[in-house]
């Protein structure tokens, strides 16, 4: 059983008797719904789990399950001796948006508390921006990932003491020691290989065969890809959400990163509005990381970001090195001097801060240059660059450097995370290992959470 930081959230609601249904939203492959079946069959003598997605494409059952009363009676028809009481009985309604109509449904199944439940789904900003009767004050959406690298570190085995110790070495603003650095340095980059796809994971740790690694994430990608294709014909549009999916890899590889739309049907006069419905799928569903451009940074940054200047990123750094690298290691094991792992990098570091509660933005400004990341700095009402390193470089920042050198903009902190051991603080730059970006916490929105 992979430990999951989710778990604890799950478990607090099904134990809260709460008016609102908890809906767990994230890409396909990432284990919404093996923790929820966890959680759910230990809690609950009568559990009871139904996949639309599945009654879609086979026998319809809930289809036309358009009040309460409809719900229960086809509920019982394939559950009926599980439905029991309230405390005893949870249903868990997996991939929910498959039947729009039964988003609209959840508020009177929470006011009648008839039975416990819990849901999951993907595309749910999608679906419920299509739903003409939104359950207000019914839901609570909260976003998955894919395993994060703390998970993935106790996954092999690294026990929570040795990962408090790091925990307060990086609040510390101290290094690892060589060693504890050395085996973090590796088991970071196995994390690059390996990615956070729990099907993945347990196939690193059970085998370590890279074949069977790659061959799972490849399998993912593809499924990625055919649910793009899936999701154009069902709207009889000829979008291009899969071409851009796929030019993820290689705009990553280009000096800027960010998604050029003239390649995406080599047409110079089309603009980013123009794709908008492709860039909220990929968004939306999961699959890819959005980090929107800020030119003129202030508190909070939401405010101040661009739509025009967007980077994509894969929401899983596993999948990227696989198509980048296929069976190789050596590449990013290895240190070999001419492969840049800049885009691999960057992703590991957009994937952690997603994860923990972080809305993703970049400085873009013309005069002063690119900073890699922006978060929000909540306790200075300001803003903290991060500035991403693979290779020895990692003293060499000069937009960074001008960054910091606008009084205006009020930066307190600002890192560059890089492989070296050391941490240091000079010119108000601190240099910390990048595994420590697993420390980089949204303290009030850990998990990130939206009411609807």
């Amino acid at each position: 059983m992979l430990y999951r930081k989710i778990t604890t959230r799950i478990e607090r609601y099904l134990s809260s008797n709460s008016d609102r249904m908890l809906m767990i939203d994230g890409a396909r492959q990432i284990g919404k719904s093996y923790i929820i079946r966890h959680v759910g069959q230990r809690l609950f003598s009568n559990y009871i789990e139904i996949n639309m997605e599945e009654d879609k494409l086979g026998e319809r059952i809930f289809a036309e399950a358009r009040t309460t009363k409809d719900f229960y009676m086809s509920l019982s028809i394939v559950a009926g001796d599980k439905m029991k009481e309230r405390e005893n009985t949870l249903v868990f309604i997996d991939e929910i948006q498959a039947y729009d109509h039964l988003l609209t449904l959840v508020k009177f199944l929470m006011q009648e508390k008839r039975f416990t439940y819990i849901a999951s789904g993907s595309l749910l900003g999608i679906t419920l921006k299509n739903t003409q009767s939104v359950p207000m004050g019914s839901l609570d959406i909260e976003h998955m990932y894919p395993m994060d690298f703390e998970e993935f570190l106790i996954a092999n085995s690294v026990g929570e003491t040795a990962i408090g110790a790091m925990r307060e070495c990086f609040h510390n603003n101290e290094g690892l020691s060589e060693t504890m650095h050395s085996k973090m340095m590796d088991l970071f980059k196995k994390y690059l290989i390996v990615g956070g796809l729990p099907k993945a994971v347990n196939t690193f740790v059970g085998s370590r065969n890279v074949i069977e690694i790659r061959s799972v994430q490849n399998e993912v990608h593809d499924l990625y890809e055919i649910d793009c294709t899936k999701y154009e014909d069902e709207h009889n549009r000829k979008l291009k959400i899969r071409r851009i999916y796929e030019m993820i890899p290689s705009t990553l590889e280009n000096k800027k990163k960010r998604v050029v739309i003239k390649d995406i049907e080599n047409k110079s006069w089309k603009r980013a509005e123009s794709y908008q419905e492709e860039f909220d799928y990929l968004i939306s569903a999961g699959v890819t990381l959005e980090v929107k451009a800020i030119s003129k940074p202030s508190y909070p940054l939401i405010e101040n970001s661009g739509k025009n200047l967007l980077k994509l990123y894969l929401n899983d750094v596993g999948i990227l090195s696989s198509l980048y690298y296929r069976n190789n290691i050596k590449a990013i094991m290895d240190d070999i001097r001419s492969i840049n792992l800049g885009s691999v990098y960057e992703t590991v570091v957009a994937q952690e801060l997603k994860a923990h509660g972080y809305n993703l933005y970049y400085y873009d400004n013309k005069k002063i240059g690119e900073v890699d990341f922006l978060i929000d700095d909540a306790d200075n009402l300001s803003n903290i660059p991060l500035e991403v390193k693979s290779g020895k470089d990692y003293n060499t920042h000069s937009a960074l450097n001008r960054f910091l050198s606008l009084d205006e903009y009020n930066v307190k902190r600002a890192y560059v995370l890089s492989n070296e051991q050391k941490v240091h603080t000079k010119d108000g730059i601190t240099y910390i290992p990048i595994y420590y970006i697993m420390f980089f916490e949204n303290v009030s929105n850990v998990v990130e959470t939206f009411l609807v």
